[in-house]
């Protein structure tokens, strides 16, 4: 692949530009993104059915009813969609992915164990989208096989992830428009119809409900702070970290809320965890339209976590040896494998979604939670922005060194203090009883890392 030419050939020439800059800082003479493209990225990346899913989580899960699930839910992404696009406004002045930055506060080696994490994240969530996609065709196709659907899913994702960032980011603008139409008039169905309200679950206020739906919320919107900057590094240096900042936090929260509002006067229909089908049940004749636009929407949308996670491993690659030199054909084979991985993940795990889902998401905030945490502190308090870059990619660290002591302690710190507080499938921790099983452990988990972080970075 000639790297030198980043245009497509023919026809296409003027309508993509085949990624070229993977993991390297992007020139300033390359910043063509706009605060409108960023905004219909992020809008439109939550249109999905994966997030009608969460929605639901409320009354199936929690047993709150349709009025406290939509104001954990608007709770819950306010404050998450606050910490996004806090690392959003990181983009535009260094240039580079968001995880490849963690190897300003945890070293060259230390970055890329950070960015591996995120590369199981991207895995989850892309065989996630995978499974409820599939969901979606087939309750309109009937007795179409959800492995087939997985498959056109994940092909589909992965030819536009191949291309890069241009054409994610295009795709992603236009289903944003398509499928935020199909939501509203879903909305409008779904809240019109009686069935909608007729349930037989006992759904009202559970304190230890709310706040794990809270939590929700919150988790959902910081699990987007590992691919944030991976986009908002092509809006202009001068001027566009207030604006990459604002046109993610509009686009995260906004697009969010109104599916996960529409999830959950689905969930009060849902008896059998499969919110896809109890939405075409709701839509009537309207059903086929909204569940193939999910469907396809999910398919498009998708890319944005193989890209995202593409970008991770090709970070976790970098430090593996000095001889792997990242260049397009190392970038397309890397989404290749990516790609397959998710798709095994997503076929055999399809059975035990919903269950598998719910633990994935909570552990997901436990490990983000203190990464975000020394991030901003380290880039808005201790730092104020100002990075060289060109010592992230030595293999000896430059200033960052190869493991950065303070960052690698306060980040296993910040998860260790969270163990006893923690409520999931798989452990509840000795103090989850005593609180009522109010999950607190991220709040825990965001303070004293970013605390003991600061304090230690301070007596250096």
């Amino acid at each position: 692949m000639n790297e030198e030419h980043p245009k497509l050939t023919t026809s296409t020439t003027k309508i993509v530009t085949f990624e070229r800059r993977h993991i390297r800082p992007i020139p300033e003479d390359e910043r063509h993104g706009t605060t409108r493209g960023l905004f219909f990225v992020w809008l439109g990346i939550n249109m999905l059915p994966l997030t009608v899913v969460t929605g639901a989580l409320g009354p199936t899960l929690f047993g709150l009813s349709l009025g406290w699930t939509v104001l954990a839910v608007v709770i819950g992404n306010i404050i998450g969609g606050f910490g996004a696009a806090l690392h959003a406004s990181q983009g535009p002045q260094l240039g580079i992915p968001q995880m490849l930055q963690a190897r300003g506060q945890f070293g060259f080696y230390g970055g890329s164990l950070l960015a591996l994490i995120a590369v199981i994240m991207f895995l989850g969530f892309f065989a996630s989208n995978l499974v409820v996609a599939a969901q979606s065709f087939a309750a309109v196709f009937t007795g179409l096989s959800i492995n087939i659907g997985i498959v056109v899913c994940a092909v589909v994702a992965l030819v536009v992830a191949i291309f890069g960032y241009d054409l994610v980011r295009k795709a992603m603008g236009v289903f944003s428009v398509f499928i935020g139409v199909l939501v509203v008039v879903a909305l409008i169905i779904v809240a019109t119809n009686p069935a909608t309200f007729v349930t037989t679950a006992e759904l009202g206020f559970n304190i230890a409900g709310f706040f794990g739906m809270l939590a929700v919320g919150v988790t959902w919107q910081l699990a987007y702070a590992p691919y944030v900057s991976d986009y908002s590094r092509y809006m202009p240096k001068e001027g566009g970290a207030r604006q990459a900042f604002w046109a993610t936090y509009l686009g995260l929260v906004l697009g969010t809320m109104l599916v996960m509002t529409l999830g959950a006067m689905v969930g009060l229909t849902t008896a059998d965890g499969d919110a896809m089908s109890a939405l075409g049940t709701l839509l009537g004749g309207f059903a086929p339209i909204v569940l193939i636009g999910f469907g396809a929407a999910s398919a498009v949308i998708n890319s944005a976590n193989i890209y995202s996670g593409v970008m991770s491993s090709l970070t976790v690659l970098e430090s593996i040896s000095k001889r792997i030199r990242i260049n397009t054909n190392v970038r397309i084979v890397m989404t290749v494998v990516y790609a397959l991985l998710a798709l095994l993940g997503a076929v055999f795990g399809k059975n035990d979604f919903l269950l598998v889902f719910k633990d994935f998401v909570f552990i997901l905030l436990y490990v983000l939670i203190p990464w975000s945490a020394i991030n901003l502190a380290d880039y808005f308090i201790l730092r104020k922005g100002h990075y060289n870059v060109d010592d992230m990619f030595r293999r000896d660290g430059g200033e960052y060194g190869r493991w950065d002591v303070p960052g690698l302690v306060s980040y296993v710190i910040g998860i260790v203090v969270q163990i006893p507080f923690m409520v999931t499938g798989l452990y509840t921790g000795p103090l989850a009883e005593p609180l009522g099983f109010v999950d607190v452990a991220w709040v825990v988990g965001f303070i004293v890392p970013a605390v003991v972080y600061i304090v230690w970075r301070r007596r250096r």
